[in-house]
């Protein structure tokens, strides 16, 4: 195992380089005068444009400008941008709010969805399999940002912000983050569940569980230590491409209740023109999603004993 870790590690190196090349270029490519708004409505003078892009090396030529950032990331740092704020220390500051909320909404989709569809693959063709056929419908086909206002309104005006605050309190960091994580796994919960049922049905058909509960071993154990573990395998595989997605900051769960995350970070960035954020963040977006593929891979091997990684 370890040689396929180091020999999974390895490949990463091409592939972050892959990455931030293909997006630095994207960023960096885009129309628009990053120096607009600076100065107010005068505009800024010729001496401070001139000055602000020999800062940052906007001047310089692509492979030059590419080949210096990577440089300083190699090196830890992820440049300043370009309104004076170090990246690095931004982030800093923003991701373990982003973590928590991404943990948050990773826990609500995998116990919730993963129960709800365990039941509906269970009790296949009866009631709860119907009800939850149709609530993840129903959940699917609305987007984010309504069941995030509605939510809000409900829950949080309404009930005067005591049990969840209608946004982000410092005060209560992890409180302020249980509504906006259900809001941001709403969607996952109902893939997840629907994703468990159509496994677990599909195994439970299986020639190896029904040859299981033949030989005396109870229904349940079957269930529980047979079918779900095999049906397991491609719902880690989702929960693990959705956490690192969400780890890069779901913008709109975080506008609405006001977090201060990775995503309103990006969103800036975006409406600002400015590079050094957008590429420094996707950076790290990048080199989380691939440590967590790794995990989800490794996980492989203890879900089914069958998966070698010698």
């Amino acid at each position: 195992m370890y040689k396929y870790v180091i020999r999974r590690l390895l490949q990463m190196i091409p592939v972050l380089i892959g990455a931030t090349f293909i997006i630095f270029y994207m960023v960096f490519s885009m129309p628009g005068d990053p120096t607009a708004g600076m100065c107010g409505d005068r505009g800024c003078s010729p001496a401070f444009v001139a000055q602000f892009r020999e800062e940052h090396n906007l001047d310089d030529p692509f492979p030059l400008q590419y080949a210096k950032y990577l440089g300083n990331v190699v090196q830890g740092d992820l440049g300043t941008n370009f309104r004076n704020q170090s990246v690095g220390f931004e982030l800093e500051q923003r991701y373990p709010i982003t973590a928590k909320l991404a943990l948050m909404a990773i826990a609500f989709e995998a116990v919730i969805g993963i129960i709800a569809g365990v039941l509906a693959g269970v009790r296949k063709g009866k009631f709860i399999d119907n009800l939850v056929l149709v609530s993840t419908l129903v959940v699917i086909s609305i987007p984010v940002f309504v069941i995030g206002s509605v939510l809000q309104y409900y829950l949080g005006v309404k009930m005067g912000g005591q049990i969840f605050p209608v946004t982000y309190d410092s005060a209560r960091p992890l409180q302020s983050l249980i509504l906006p994580a259900f809001v941001l796994g709403s969607a996952s919960i109902a893939y997840v569940a629907r994703l468990t049922r159509t496994n677990l049905v599909e195994n439970l058909r299986a020639d190896y569980l029904r040859t299981a509960i033949a030989k005396g071993l109870t229904r349940s154990r079957a269930i529980g230590v047979h079918a779900l573990r095999n049906s397991l395998i491609p719902v880690v595989t989702f929960i693990g491409a959705d956490f690192g997605g969400l780890l890069g900051g779901a913008i709109v769960t975080e506008r609405i209740f006001n977090i201060p995350g990775v995503g309103g970070f990006l969103f800036t960035g975006i409406r600002n023109h400015d590079g050094v954020s957008v590429v420094g963040t996707v950076t790290v977006l990048v080199l989380v999603f691939l440590l967590v593929n790794l995990l989800v891979d490794l996980l492989y091997g203890v879900l089914d004993p069958r998966i070698s990684h010698d």
